[in-house]
């Protein structure tokens, strides 16, 4: 077995993708072959120095790749992050520091072309608070009992409004306008590229497609205020009885009015008898839009979004805060990269974060500031758990009074 040291961490050559993807496939326990469709839809994600490997001799056992893109800060401004995905380890080559100088290598040079952030979605939670990680958001999953919803059968009230299934070419035209209005406006949203909505209407295939139904709502004046894709199956009991279950697989809006009227088109359609929600925020307004909010029972929930701060600074002063107030916060960081103290002066009007010699009110890991940062934890609670520590006594209520945000954050996406 070869030594840590001969093993070779670098940026792959586009000649190296293919190995470079069946490693991925290991990581991720897929089928170890790579079919050419996968490998020629998959070429556009290619960016040379983005995509990392570790080669032992000429087979890779490692890899991770990251991409440009932006993270809705609380209040709307769109912050430039480095998104980490991909990332495996083979399990013969576990334990011997190849994710540990993948991911130093990837966090300098984003560090280095000023990203104010990393996230990634952690497959294993334990992983990546070494890294300064820390989970900013979380998901749930429902499942409607179509029969107890106390819905309408005959459909949604619309009250002026409409629904119309469209075709995949009408998703790619339209859901890119109706996304950046709703991410404006939802904390821990992430950018859709143009790869996005190709991938996820059929236009290019990396696994067998089964193509969904797309509905869109369109507000009284005809704007596009909400779009779902999804899909349903096909079962019956014997006595010949539907038991069919529709299953979303996206749902955005830009309005309460169109999230009520695409649940409820769902839950009105003939032999439905069961819906799932697929994943939405945790506050998500689904189950009171039901008459009889019980029908829907959360079926999963996890965490989500993770993020790692690169740029305490421009974080805290990115995004926008409820109450006024000042912090210092002293934030440890292992890697050298972010740490110091801290005070952040702010109100609705905006904020201020600077370098300060002042007494911390609060000394915290960055991978806790990183949880705090879209306002879903509460510092009390942190404080209670022991992950942060309050030098002044009662700062962890005052902060949360700060940082905390009247609607929960989401991210609506994997990557």
């Amino acid at each position: 077995m070869s030594a840590p040291a001969d093993i070779d961490v670098r940026p792959i050559t586009e000649a190296e993708y293919p190995e470079w993807l069946r490693a991925v496939h290991a990581g991720f326990l897929r089928e170890p072959v790579v079919s050419e469709t996968e490998l020629e839809a998959r070429r556009a994600q290619f960016e040379p120095g983005r995509l990392l490997g570790a080669f032992d001799g000429d087979r890779c056992v490692a890899t991770f790749r990251s991409f440009a893109q932006e993270v809705t800060a609380v209040g709307g401004e769109f912050v430039a992050a480095d998104a980490i995905s991909a990332v495996t380890v083979t399990a013969t080559h576990r334990r011997r520091g190849l994710l540990t100088r993948m991911m130093s290598q990837d966090l300098a040079a984003a560090k280095e072309r000023g990203d104010v952030l990393a996230t990634l979605i952690a497959a294993e939670y334990r992983i990546y608070g070494r890294y300064g990680f820390g989970p900013a958001t979380s998901a749930a999953e429902w499942t409607i009992d179509v029969t107890r919803a106390g819905l309408d059968p005959r459909g949604p009230d619309l009250d002026g409004g409409r629904i119309e299934l469209v075709e995949p070419g009408d998703v790619r035209k339209l859901g890119p306008e109706l996304h950046d209005r709703m991410r404006r406006a939802m904390p821990g949203a992430i950018s859709r590229d143009d790869w996005f909505w190709q991938l996820k209407t059929g236009a290019v295939r990396t696994a067998p497609w089964t193509e969904p139904f797309f509905a869109v709502y369109r507000a009284a004046d005809g704007t596009v205020e909400g779009l779902m894709a999804y899909e349903v199956d096909d079962k019956w009991a014997d006595t010949m009885q539907p038991l069919n279950t529709a299953s979303v697989r996206s749902l955005i809006a830009s309005t309460p009015a169109a999230e009520r009227a695409l649940w409820h088109y769902l839950c009105s359609i003939d032999w439905v008898m069961q819906v799932k929600s697929g994943w939405r925020a945790p506050d998500d307004l689904l189950p009171d839009l039901l008459p009889n909010p019980p029908a829907a029972g959360i079926t999963m929930q996890s965490d989500w979004l993770w993020v790692r701060i690169l740029d305490v600074v421009r974080a805290l002063e990115a995004r926008t805060y409820e109450g006024e107030g000042a912090l210092v916060l002293e934030v440890v960081d292992g890697s050298g990269m972010t740490g110091g103290r801290y005070r952040l002066e702010a109100s609705p009007a905006g904020a201020t974060c600077t370098a300060t010699t002042r007494s911390a009110d609060l000394t915290l890991d960055v991978r806790e500031l990183a949880t705090l940062w879209l306002g879903d934890e509460s510092v009390a609670r942190l404080v209670a758990l022991g992950r942060v520590r309050e030098e002044q006594a009662g700062a962890g209520r005052g902060a949360d009074a700060l940082l905390r945000t009247s609607r929960r954050p989401w991210c609506p996406d994997m990557f």
